[in-house]
């Protein structure tokens, strides 16, 4: 890409993907409506970074120069047509005072995606969620004026949680159509299973056993970040980390039961409903517990 018009202005390539195929409510009417603009931006960002790095169609380095471009016009270095999303968030960012960086670390997780479809274990793993999906979690805190490092880490745990899931739930389309595996591999070699039964129409028992230690692994971040509501000062944010709280809890247990590559494992729109206001309601319950005398 030299950086042309016309090629600026065709950066993006739209996956067709919304809100509605995340695991989490994005720009939930549990936050304060004078934020939800903000979360918008934030999402589309994201939203068009990710399709590009998961377009099957685009050369690795093809893909990591339009991404650099990206993290460029966050940082104020180039704004040209085709990043306009960029731009719209920048400007959101500098308003609300958000770091920028809580963008600009996306793009070094999605660049890494380009260049990397292998992860050697899961410290490894947890590497890449740092820049994957610890960043929104860190950005939502950052826009409600949160500065408890608590907080954070509970954060970063639940967003860890989320991102591990949803590799599990597209394991069998990522091997398929990136050649990407976020399963780690030391445990694929220690249970014995084949990268390659990724592509099956079914898990194999030891592609089975490999899932189960992962679940394993993230029921436990899902565990650490249980305190996160508690942490958090302003009550809608609370709200909506124990709903996700709840989701992500809900998921896992789905995740334990059916299999992703015989289909795919989701929350149904009433369990995600219902999960969500369980969430938001339990938290409502212990702030009202915590001002009694």
């Amino acid at each position: 890409m030299n950086g042309s018009t016309d090629e600026l202005a065709t950066l993006e390539t739209p996956s067709g993907k919304g809100a509605g195929d995340e695991n989490f409510p994005v720009g939930s009417f549990l936050l304060p409506r004078r934020l939800r603009p903000h979360v918008t931006r934030y999402y589309a960002f994201a939203r068009a970074i990710d399709d590009i790095a998961d377009n099957p169609t685009l050369a690795a380095e093809e893909k990591v120069a339009r991404l650099e471009a990206f993290a460029a016009a966050i940082h104020g270095k180039v704004s040209s047509a085709g990043l306009e999303k960029a731009t719209r968030l920048r400007e959101s960012l500098l308003v609300t005072k958000v770091p920028l960086r809580h963008a600009s670390d996306l793009t070094v997780a999605f660049i890494q995606d380009a260049r990397k479809g292998r992860y050697a274990d899961w410290a490894e793993l947890m590497g890449y969620c740092e820049n994957s999906a610890n960043p929104v979690g860190r950005y939502l805190l950052a826009l409600h004026g949160e500065t408890d490092a608590a907080a954070y880490a509970a954060s970063d745990a639940l967003c860890s949680a989320l991102q591990v899931l949803n590799h599990l739930q597209d394991c069998g389309d990522d091997y398929r159509s990136l050649d990407r595996v976020y399963l780690p591999q030391d445990w694929i070699a220690a249970e014995g299973a084949r990268t390659e039964d990724l592509a099956g129409p079914a898990l194999t028992p030891t592609l089975r056993r490999v899932l189960d230690r992962c679940l394993a692994a993230a029921d436990a971040l899902i565990a650490e970040a249980r305190p996160l509501a508690g942490l958090l000062r302003p009550r809608r944010l609370a709200m909506e980390s124990a709903a996700i709280w709840r989701i992500a809890r809900r998921l896992s247990a789905l995740l334990k039961a059916r299999d992703p590559l015989a289909r795919r494992v989701q929350l149904s729109k009433a369990r995600f409903l219902a999960c969500g206001l369980g969430g938001a309601a339990a938290a409502l319950l212990r702030l009202a517990e915590g001002r009694r005398p």
